[in-house]
Formats: structure tokens, sequence, C-alpha cells
């Protein structure tokens, strides 16, 4: 994936979150203009939430360079997608929109003084292109809106870390906002499947681009990325993912810890969501079918109680009561 620009240095793909309150200010004024094109209206779209809270979303009208892949974002309704999919998780007491725009080689972001997900039309350019050059089904529109898809739930996960006010190291967080995006994806069985797969071929596929990353950035390596990806997705359906083991994208040593490494990511976040996890309702995860399908149910205050369809695990770590439930076996 080719470089993008961000804050005041050269960073690959994933150097997208805002830390600081002044850069990001002065991101959001550098890409404010798109060469005389205003905004589009808000508009509140369906499957949203009101303005009291939750996330939602609105379109601003792409530069020129960046026609094509604003219309592939909105042929596919991915912003309005994605946040009715965060919607239907949780109810956050504050409201967070989503925005698809051009950003002129800024790179999609949160940004916390505004509390908006910025996905960038340009960025979803470049991923298409990047399945493009590497010889991928043409014209690798699947492909990029995957990424997107990915992206947006990776910051997202910034959103909510810094709505819920957690205690977390940059890199942390990083790590934070990656299993979030995986577990936004798991939730909708194959095909969020299917979209992680993509979004760790494309990490996978950045990594052949010479590297420019800075030494401030606190992401991990793009490989460690995708081989996170990966070990998720496996972890959460292996009866859906066995050639990942087989072809050895995931080597043996760690695919024998995949199912764990993903119970503790899942418990982990759905720990941290309590606070503003939608009340009374099921909420589905990863690979039904698999190990660790089944679903979630806020109880009591620091429990959270997980059906599995096979085994219940208990993490390492967390105010978690992690039992099976009746009727499981």
């Amino acid at each position: 994936m080719n470089p993008v620009a961000h804050t005041a240095y050269m960073a690959p793909r994933g150097i997208r979150h805002v830390i600081a309150a002044g850069l990001g200010a002065l991101a959001l004024l550098s890409c404010g203009t798109t060469g005389g094109n205003g905004p589009d209206p808000d508009h509140k779209q369906p499957g949203t939430r009101g303005s009291s809270g939750g996330f939602t979303t609105r379109y601003e009208e792409p530069s020129p360079a960046d026609r094509a892949p604003a219309s592939l974002l909105r042929s596919r309704r991915l912003v309005e997608t994605t946040a009715a999919s965060l919607n239907s998780l949780v109810a956050p007491d504050q409201q967070i929109t989503v925005v698809g725009r051009s950003c002129d080689g800024e790179g999609s972001a949160y940004d916390p003084q505004t509390r908006r997900i910025e996905l960038c039309y340009d960025d979803t350019a470049e991923d298409r292109a990047l399945f493009q050059n590497a010889g991928r089904r043409r014209p690798g529109d699947d492909e990029a809106a995957a990424v997107a898809t990915e992206t947006v739930y990776h910051e997202a996960g910034h959103a909510l870390i810094d709505l819920l006010e957690l205690s977390l190291t940059d890199r942390q967080e990083e790590d934070a906002a990656d299993q979030f995006a995986a577990l936004m994806l798991l939730r909708s069985g194959p095909t969020g499947e299917r979209q992680l797969r993509t979004a760790a071929e494309a990490y996978e596929l950045s990594t052949t681009a010479p590297d420019t990353t800075d030494s401030r950035d606190e992401h991990a390596g793009n490989a460690q990325r995708a081989a996170n990806h990966l070990c998720y997705l496996y972890g959460s359906a292996p009866a859906r993912n066995k050639d990942l083991t087989a072809t050895g994208r995931i080597p043996s040593p760690r695919a024998t810890g995949c199912a764990r490494e993903w119970t503790q990511v899942h418990a982990a976040w759905m720990t941290r969501l309590k606070p503003i996890l939608r009340p009374r309702e099921d909420i589905s995860f990863g690979g039904l079918g698999g190990p660790l399908g089944g679903i979630v149910k806020p109880l009591a205050p620091n429990e959270v109680r997980v059906s599995f369809n096979r085994q219940a695990l208990t993490p390492r770590s967390g105010p978690l009561s992690v039992t099976p439930l009746k009727g499981d076996s």
C-alpha cells in the first residue's frame, strides 16, 4: 500500500489516529477544502441514531480526483452500513460522526476534538490500486470496500477508547483498535471473515513496498498486523478457515493458541464496552459453528457471561465470569 502523509511525517496506511489535539485541528483544516467543492449538507442515514448519541454518517463532496472512490463507497452504502452495525452493538451517549471525504493524502483518522471518523476517498483509491497491481480480481472494488470497512471499525475502536477514557499506551491502543475491527467484522459471520482476510492481505501486500515507517509510529508492523488478523479469524472459526494452517499462513505453533487468543481479545473488548453495550440484546460474534460461536449477555456489574458451542474458556485477566449457560455442552 502506498505510503501516505499523516500529521507531520510520512507513514504507511495505518498511521491514521490523530492523537495531539493541535495536530488534529491542523489536519482537519488542511483537508477542509476540496478545490471549491463544499460538503454535502448534514443528513441522517437510515439505520443511524439520532443526534443525542451513537454513530451518525455523512458524505462530503469529493475532489475531482476522488470521484470514483467516493462513488464506490456511496453505491455500497459503506459508511451507513458500518455505522448501523456499530449502533447495533453499542449505545454511546455522545455522537460520533463517520464522514466520507477527500483528505488529500492525510489518511483516514479519528479526530478526538470533533469526534469524527474520517474515511478518506483517496485511501480507497490507493487500496484499489494495491490489489490491481498485485494481479487480483479486477477492478478491485470488493477488496477496496473490505479494507475501507476494516478502517472504519479500526477508527471506531479509537473513538470508543476515547469516549470510555480507557488508560492505554499508544501501542496498546493501536493493537486494541485492530482487535475491535476484527471483532466487528467477525460479528458478521462468513461475510465479515472474508473482509478480515482481505484486510490482512492488504497489510501483507503493503510489506512488499519500501519501508517508510517513521520511528514514532505506534502501530505494529504490517506483517504483524496481518498475522494477528489471521489468527483471530482462525481462532473464531477454525473449521471454515483450515486453509490458513494448511498453507502455512499461520505457523503451527501460533495456530494452536489462536482460539484462546481470540477468546481473550473478545472478552477484553466486551469488558471495556460493558458501560455502553445495548441492553437486553444478545450480541452475536465470531464464527457460529466454530468453537467460539455463541452469545454474550450483559449481566450484573463486573460480569459478562459467554455461551460457547463447545467449551468455556476463562481469559487470563479482567473482571469476567465466563461460564457455560444452561444447556451448553
